[in-house]
């Protein structure tokens, strides 16, 4: 799974979650998602990421993101280590 196909997916869990979806009104889905792939791509690679910075998120909400990467990563058979980066990455 690429990661456009792992944001695809993740996105479509953030968007359907009530508490969080709004924070997304008015966000151009579309640019987000590309900006969540760049993001993506470079936590894996292990450089530094923001993958959602500017939206004013609590840190609970920031871990709750990250449990819906996990998840869609988990089921995309990514090794351990490499969720591990990735959810470090929107933690952050």
């Amino acid at each position: 799974m690429t990661p456009a196909e792992i944001v695809r997916r993740w996105l479509r869990l953030v968007v359907a979650d009530a508490e969080l979806s709004p924070y997304l009104v008015g966000v151009d889905l579309d640019r987000l998602a590309a900006h969540l792939a760049a993001s993506l791509t470079a936590a894996l690679a292990d450089e530094p990421a923001d993958a959602w910075g500017g939206l004013g998120l609590s840190e609970a909400q920031r871990r709750r993101i990250g449990d819906y990467l996990a998840g869609v990563c988990w089921a995309a058979d990514l090794p351990g280590e490499r969720i591990a980066q990735a959810r470090r990455a929107v933690a952050r």
